[in-house]
């Protein structure tokens, strides 16, 4: 007779779904507001499981839900479902859309970032959907799936749609830890200042007032900037990352506007005002300079428009978050023992945490350092666990 521990450890995901879906979903090309065909294959298939409730919102995120019987906390799983460019594809030895598999580890664009991590919440939720429909037992907490669009390009504000709708009280970010349990990340903030001048003829410069010249003092002045610090989170970093002038080209006139873009990485409480503050003060005190937040605006590929400034806060949860607790008991209960980490990039959890103060953790298969690269891959065995663990938390924080 099995223990209950042996119990526990029997697979709940069936690996060869998970393998199959995987591949469906990395062979739907999935650019950022081109996820259409991504979130059609994981509605049809949320829609097969037995999921109670399935939708694809007004920005082409498609969610999930199975039904809780009440009185239970309620989880939420999200992931996102569009990836980066093809840059290089003569590099590749895989084919980027083939979901190629050599020696247990499958290849292909958003293998690791992330559409795998994704499948394994489909399958790990969809099989409790399956038990509740066959014996009748429902977790007393609702459960979720969410496949947010467009977070490449502008992390979390897919998220924060779904989040206008649903209100769970924990939310795991499923983006890659090595199946570490991740309890934060650094923020990112998109910061410009623009140095204004006054044009003139390149022949006569004097009577003008070169927007160029009047940054250098700025630039001189962010590689002496001291970084904010966090012992969790590491430090602030700040980096000037493009230039421009105008007019552009400028053939024969001297520029009247000069801008830089920087990528500023936020640590905990820092907020909109204090990043534009540390840049003020670097300003010189003459010349007519401006600093700003960038915005952007992205149409979907349902024709709705996602919109806002591009400043991504930081989060960390507490030292003893029962969420935090509550999550290492659910692995640990079939023998995964996670150490805890934070991200160095940027997630959704900035706007389930930084934004919408809701508790929330970071736990997925393959590695950071995976993402984006040529070859892009995932190790079947780790998907696999990683599977097997969506399922355990769910069943654990919803079923209590």
């Amino acid at each position: 007779m099995n223990t209950q521990s042996e119990v526990n450890r029997q697979p709940k995901v069936n690996r060869e779904e998970l393998i199959a879906l995987t591949q469906r979903l990395i062979r739907a090309k999935s650019l950022s507001g081109e996820e259409q065909e991504a979130a059609c294959i994981i509605r049809e298939t949320m829609l097969e499981l037995g999921y109670d409730e399935v939708w694809i919102d007004a920005y082409g995120s498609v969610i999930g839900k199975v039904q809780g019987s009440g009185g239970g906390a309620s989880v939420l799983f999200d992931g996102h479902i569009d990836t980066v460019p093809i840059n290089s594809p003569e590099k590749w030895t895989h084919d980027p859309f083939g979901g190629e598999i050599v020696d247990g580890i499958m290849y292909g664009r958003g293998t690791s970032d992330m559409k795998a991590s994704v499948a394994a919440a489909v399958l790990a939720v969809g099989e409790i959907a399956r038990e509740a429909r066959r014996t009748g037992n429902r977790p007393k907490g609702d459960l979720y799936v969410s496949g947010t669009v467009f977070e490449e390009v502008f992390e979390g504000v897919a998220l924060g749609k779904v989040l206008e709708t649903i209100k769970p009280d924990l939310v795991v970010i499923m983006e890659a830890t090595g199946l570490k349990l991740n309890v934060g990340q650094r923020g990112r903030a998109e910061v410009s200042i623009v140095a204004h001048g006054r044009s003139a003829h390149s022949s006569n410069p004097d009577v003008g007032i070169n927007a160029v010249y009047a940054m250098n003092p700025v630039i001189d002045a962010l590689t002496t900037m001291e970084p904010t610090e966090q012992a969790a989170l590491g430090r602030g970093i700040s980096v000037v990352t493009d230039i421009i002038s105008s007019p552009y080209p400028g053939a024969s006139v001297v520029p009247d506007r000069c801008e830089i873009t920087i990528d500023r990485r936020l640590l905990v409480g820092e907020d909109s005002s204090f990043v534009k503050s540390q840049y003020e003060s670097l300003l010189p005190a003459e010349g007519t300079y401006e600093v700003k937040i960038a915005k952007a605006e992205l149409e979907c590929y349902t024709g709705a428009v996602l919109g806002g400034e591009r400043f991504f806060p930081a989060w960390l949860a507490d030292e003893g978050d029962p969420w935090v607790e509550q999550t290492l008991q659910a692995l640990r209960g079939i023998g995964q023992d996670p150490s805890i980490g934070v991200y160095s990039f940027c997630t959704n959890g900035s706007c389930s945490a930084g934004t919408a103060g809701i508790p929330t953790i970071g736990y997925g298969p393959s590695y950071e350092h995976v993402a984006h690269i040529v070859d892009e891959y995932i190790e079947l065995d780790q998907l696999e666990q990683a599977a097997e663990g969506y399922y355990a938390i769910a069943a654990h924080i919803a079923g209590q």
